[in-house]
């Protein structure tokens, strides 16, 4: 198991995340922590279809500018953390540490599209993102407003 966790790591890194430029191990744990976020989020409902499956292939490929076989080692790393975590903090915590708050509030509007990709708002979902909110110390303005503009800009907004 230490092998093949050393050995994606090893192709990840070899990778630039930006034409000439190596992933770093930050980098890496940025992309780690932000995947196993966005699965705890499509799985919250017990429920993750495939379209919730890639359209977080899509926010991370975007987001980071990783190619499909990157973010699918990511994935793998991710949904294997996520399963051994208790809980989510070491995940927040490391976002918190490396990101901005606007690059949080990134995260946090990456959350609530990864929320409506089935058009759906779950009771589990909602409290998901409020508990996460408040781990990315983003207050509940700030939430609110990263879910309208998604819903704006993915035209359910009305």
């Amino acid at each position: 198991m230490i092998e093949m966790f050393k050995s994606i790591v090893q192709k990840i890194q070899t990778k630039p995340a930006v034409a000439g430029a190596p992933r770093t191990d930050s980098e890496l744990e940025l992309q780690i922590a932000t995947c196993a976020l966005l699965l705890e989020m499509a799985h919250a409902d017990d429920t993750c279809t495939p379209e919730e499956e890639e359209h977080i292939a899509a926010l991370m490929q975007q987001r980071f500018g990783i190619s499909r076989d990157a973010f699918e080692e990511v994935r793998a790393l991710a949904d294997q953390r996520r399963r051994e975590q208790i809980d989510l903090w070491g995940f927040t915590k490391t976002l918190k540490e490396h990101f901005t708050a606007a690059q949080n509030m990134q995260v946090m509007e990456m959350l609530w599209s990864v929320i409506y990709a089935d058009d759906t708002l779950a009771d589990y979902e909602d409290h998901l993102v409020h508990t996460l909110a408040k781990l990315l110390d983003i207050d509940h303005r700030d939430m609110i407003a990263a879910k309208v503009k998604m819903l704006h800009e993915s035209g359910q907004g009305g």
